[in-house]
């Protein structure tokens, strides 16, 4: 039997998530394993062909060409990341 959220208690906020994102986001991403959201081809991110003359990063499906990641950073220290194109992201963690 799955327990009600009122058994559960009242959710925490997301700095309860901090330990387990902090494992997530310092890896080295390049090998991470992405699953294109237009066509479902699932390969490394170093494959996916970045376009880097522009205001910001555009990595783009190396099977169907669909955008799966945008990145623009700020002079003022501050990152917009877009994952939209990305069904699923597979990130090696160390044991």
């Amino acid at each position: 039997m799955t327990p009600t959220s009122e058994e559960q208690g009242p959710p925490f906020d997301g700095n309860a998530s901090a330990g387990d994102l902090s494992d997530v986001f310092a890896v080295d991403v390049t090998v991470a394993r992405t699953t294109c959201a237009g066509c479902g081809d699932t390969r490394q991110l170093a494959e996916l062909y970045a376009y880097t003359r522009a205001p910001g990063t555009v990595l783009r499906c190396a099977s169907c060409e669909s955008v799966q990641i945008r990145l623009v950073r700020s002079a003022h220290g501050q990152a917009w990341l877009d994952l939209t194109g990305v069904r699923v992201m597979q990130l090696p963690l160390d044991a």
